[in-house]
């Protein structure tokens, strides 16, 4: 019975503190930045990245539903369809840039979807990935709208952003312990 009053009260904290942070966030946000757009830098009619970042937002949507399984499978996928990515209308520059960060890119999906019924784990590589995928869409842009979400308890309390296709939150660090803790920092 203890146990349960205390975990109790260990979410009711966590989940206290992130309303705080966010709410800091948001402050800061609204004072200091405006929603930015992604550069597009290639032509989208020539490159698209569009099939990995499905394969991103599936894997995300996993994570928001605590499905480790799910999340491995999409994980799974998501290095299939790196392996399948045409670069021929990149320029050598261009391919450098989408080579560096998909390589990481393909890292983290391996781990995500070598670690079913380990969701802490691929939590913590889905940290790195999102970065990563910012990067893709910030180099290569997007065809469709999407938002760049903060949580600030993520990532041992250092915050971690990704990238989502809603505006609401739903937060894949912490799933249904804290679904609804983070903030929309940018739209691309």
């Amino acid at each position: 019975m203890k146990n349960i009053i205390l975990s109790a009260i260990a979410v009711a904290i966590t989940m206290v503190s992130c309303n705080q942070k966010n709410k800091q966030e948001e402050t800061v946000n609204s004072e200091t930045s405006k929603p930015e757009t992604a550069t597009v830098k290639v032509n989208p009619t020539s490159f698209s990245i569009k099939e990995i970042v499905t394969n991103y937002l599936s894997l995300k949507n996993a994570l928001t539903k605590d499905d480790s399984n799910a999340t491995a499978d999409a994980g799974k996928a998501l290095v299939e369809t790196l392996g399948k990515i045409d670069m021929k209308k990149l320029s050598g520059e261009q391919m450098k840039t989408y080579m560096d960060i998909a390589d990481d890119v393909k890292e983290h999906a391996e781990h995500i979807g070598d670690n079913a019924g380990n969701i802490a784990h691929q939590r913590e590589h889905f940290v790195l990935m999102s970065k990563d995928i910012n990067d893709l869409i910030k180099t290569f842009g997007t065809e469709q709208k999407l938002y760049q979400d903060f949580c600030p308890m993520a990532d041992e309390g250092k915050g971690a952003i990704w990238i989502s296709e809603l505006k609401d939150i739903k937060n894949p660090y912490f799933g249904s312990e804290m679904l609804t803790c983070g903030s929309v920092r940018k739209e691309f």
